[in-house]
């Protein structure tokens, strides 16, 4: 698989950034208060000043590539990094989650990015593979209605029967059904998927696998039932100008991809959370949702989807980064965890001016901690 590069105009609205930013500070404190207040046993705080960030002694050239959610990110977080340690030669990629997977497992990069975390049998087929949480990320369902431009109401089971083709048009009386007094147009669905191995395609799939009916397991990449309606895309990126140029179309998209989503034009819709509620998406709701899951499993790895939150927003995850325990060199070993320690040290690459630009948030002090135990097993 090619590596594809995105890129986002970040500044292309400065009313939506504003608003963002706005909103994620809001989302900052949902987080943490709700976590201090739900989380049984109660996590003990992590002071920035334990995250110890490493200074590689050495010359190293990393190569990070995967999640197109995580690539903005990253492109945020290289040259903050590389301003204080110029001796690593960092380059990040895109190209999905799946590629981040294969080229961490196979030692092509030092760094995979991913949505999604390992299943047992890649965990299996390579030992040693760790995937790290560096942040919490959510997931948007778009949808291109001209003249709609509110946050129509969408559920689980309708979402499952478009992409599986027993809904077809917008004005179908199960989707009328949620969404009284807000008529919408006899237009023809068009949904679309990711053609690459993705982590958002995971997310979505495992979405769709808790509703009744849907037999197709989660994975970076699946057999899409056979409807006609359906279009591929490649990355975030292409799900985003695909939407934009089919009218009817409905995409799941990462939330780091909201300002180009918003700039051309397109709607997200607010979404059935486990408790019933329709939510759109904004980040108080991922806190609330993400408020539930402050417990550290043993190798980070933990579906979000679909818990039942008050306010919670129903489709969010932890972002990965996918090592391999043992690098080629001292060096590399050295370098990857500087940068695994910076990108989660709330000092450094955890903060709210880096996050809040793509829509992510900090992990839990709980998760800081278990990260940091994984990144400090990584050696040559």
């Amino acid at each position: 698989m090619r590596r594809i590069k995105v890129i986002i105009n970040f500044r292309k609205t400065a009313r939506v950034v504003a608003t963002l930013t706005a909103a994620t500070s809001l989302g900052l404190v949902g987080l943490a208060g709700t976590a201090s207040a739900k989380a049984k046993p109660k996590p003990k705080p992590v002071p920035a000043a334990t995250v110890k960030v490493e200074k590689p002694t050495k010359s190293a050239n990393i190569t990070e590539a995967g999640s197109s959610l995580l690539y903005p990110l990253w492109n945020l977080w290289v040259p903050a990094y590389q301003r204080l340690y110029h001796n690593v030669n960092l380059t990040p990629g895109a190209g999905g989650s799946g590629l981040g997977i294969t080229e961490a497992a196979n030692g092509t990069i030092q760094i995979g990015s991913s949505d999604a975390y390992l299943s047992p049998l890649q965990l299996k087929a390579n030992p040693g593979l760790m995937n790290i949480p560096v942040a919490i990320s959510s997931q948007l369902m778009v949808f291109n209605i001209p003249g709609v431009h509110t946050h129509i109401n969408l559920n689980g089971q309708l979402l499952a029967k478009m992409y599986s083709g027993q809904i077809t048009n917008w004005d179908d009386p199960a989707i009328a059904a949620v969404n009284k007094g807000n008529p919408l147009p006899n237009l023809a669905i068009v949904p679309l998927y990711r053609t690459d191995g993705s982590g958002d395609t995971f997310l979505f799939s495992t979405y769709l696998y808790d509703q009744k009916g849907w037999t197709i397991a989660p994975g970076t990449s699946i057999t899409w039932p056979s409807n006609p309606a359906l279009i591929g895309e490649n990355g975030n990126g292409g799900m985003v100008s695909g939407c934009q140029a089919h009218p009817g179309c409905i995409a799941y998209i990462g939330a780091s991809y909201l300002i180009s989503v918003l700039g051309d034009g397109l709607t997200y819709a607010s979404v059935e959370n486990g408790l019933g509620k329709y939510l759109p998406w904004n980040l108080p709701g991922v806190a609330a949702e993400a408020a539930s899951f402050t417990k550290f499993t043993g190798n980070g790895a933990v579906s979000m989807i679909d818990a039942k939150a008050k306010g919670g927003y129903p489709i969010i995850n932890y972002e990965y980064a996918i090592v391999k325990q043992k690098q080629a060199t001292a060096a590399n070993a050295s370098a990857v965890r500087s940068i695994l320690e910076w990108a989660i040290d709330p000092t450094y690459g955890g903060q709210t001016n880096f996050l809040a630009q793509v829509n992510f948030l900090p992990l839990p002090a709980a998760y800081v901690a278990g990260s940091i135990k994984l990144i400090h097993s990584i050696h040559s």
